[in-house]
């Protein structure tokens, strides 16, 4: 996810994602977002004429794109795909950033919603948008394992908020004792929502 390669707007979405990460949107400011990007300083204006709420909109959409296509990262990498497995993967993604260099960063999208909520519909609404983003190709993947189709979505929920507050509770901990239990505890269930073939 290196900044370099990236024309200067892609590169200061990504840096917002990054920085709102660690700091959220309130810490996040304007000028750290065009220093981190390496980008002209009369840039803002010229790609973001919404301001800040506009560039942080779209670093929470970015940020739900690139959780849906890890979601085809991790399958390609199963030889057998499971739910189990599938939310393994998800769970040791942040496991292992915790593990190498700590606990500073989250989930920008939650950052936002937390932040940006009651004061910013937009920014509400790209949460929402980017959830449901990341939503949908976990619940095809368990569609394609044989959970049907109904009860995939609300896993994939399932899924999702259980490691986003599993991410919480790491961070709030500095340990990733609630990552490896929410892991643990809902594969099985996971698992068992596979309908059983005739």
């Amino acid at each position: 996810m290196a900044v370099s390669g990236r024309g200067p707007r892609e590169r200061m979405v990504f840096s917002a994602a990054q920085l709102i990460r660690r700091g959220g949107v309130t810490g996040t400011g304007l000028r750290d977002v065009v220093a981190h990007a390496q980008a002209p300083r009369g840039s803002l204006q010229h790609y973001f004429p919404g301001g800040k709420e506009q560039l942080v909109n779209e670093a929470v959409e970015w940020a739900g794109r690139y959780a849906a296509k890890r979601v085809a990262r991790f399958l390609a990498e199963m030889p057998e795909p499971s739910p189990s497995l599938l939310f393994a993967a998800m769970v040791r993604q942040w496991t292992d950033e915790y593990r190498s260099v700590g606990f500073a960063s989250g989930c920008p999208v939650v950052a936002a919603t937390v932040d940006c909520a009651e004061s910013a519909e937009s920014t509400r609404e790209a949460a929402a948008a980017a959830f449901a983003a990341w939503n949908r190709p976990v619940a095809q993947a368990l569609t394609d394992m044989g959970v049907p189709a109904g009860r995939a979505a609300s896993l994939a929920t399932l899924m999702i908020s259980a490691l986003e507050g599993a991410i919480v509770v790491a961070r709030a901990e500095r340990d990733v004792r609630a990552l490896t239990v929410v892991a643990r505890e809902l594969g099985p269930l996971l698992d068992g929502g596979v309908a059983p073939r005739d």
